[in-house]
């Protein structure tokens, strides 16, 4: 790694556990610069199961800067996620710059939002499909689909293919 590229994990209320995790330390055990990126900086944010991560930088902040990935954890998160228009901005502007946006299980519910899955292959827990699917993504049941700059993958088996393939995409 020559600079060192920086990446966002996203984090909001009741963030499915393992899929933070697990992606946010493998990134940081590369080397990566990564931030978690919560609607406030300093503040605790429980997982489904309560245990609590603090968001280093807070969405205002986080929507302007020059992002190389955002990591969009499942859960209930992602729907506390979409209402704020920082959160769905920043996945925007990422994706405008060709930046990975990768995300699992319910977290491509705020690539919804951002609307950036038209025309694009993805996956996802099969509860999001139909949503995926009216917003012009073409859904597969697959453990990780990448197409272009855009990583999804389905439930928590699936993290190490799903975070292998972000490791792959920043190289």
């Amino acid at each position: 790694m020559s600079a060192k590229k920086r990446i966002a994990v996203l984090v909001e209320r009741e963030y499915e556990d393992l899929e933070l995790w697990y992606p946010y330390l493998r990134l940081v055990e590369a080397g990566y610069d990564v931030s978690v990126v919560g609607p406030e900086a300093d503040q605790e944010y429980p997982s489904k199961h309560g245990y609590p991560i603090k968001a280093c930088m807070g969405m205002a902040e986080g929507k302007d800067q020059d992002w190389d990935a955002v990591v969009i954890p499942g859960g209930w998160a992602p729907d506390r996620m979409r209402i704020h228009p920082e959160m769905v901005e920043l996945v925007q502007k990422t994706n405008q710059r060709k930046g990975i946006v990768a995300a699992i299980c319910h977290g491509p519910s705020l690539m919804v939002s951002a609307d950036i899955v038209r025309g694009k292959k993805v996956t996802s827990y099969v509860a999001i499909k139909d949503d995926l699917v009216h917003a012009g993504g073409k859904w597969s049941d697959a453990e990780v689909v990448t197409d272009g700059n855009l990583i999804t993958s389905r439930t928590p088996l699936d993290l190490v293919p799903f975070t292998k393939a972000i490791l792959a995409a920043l190289q």
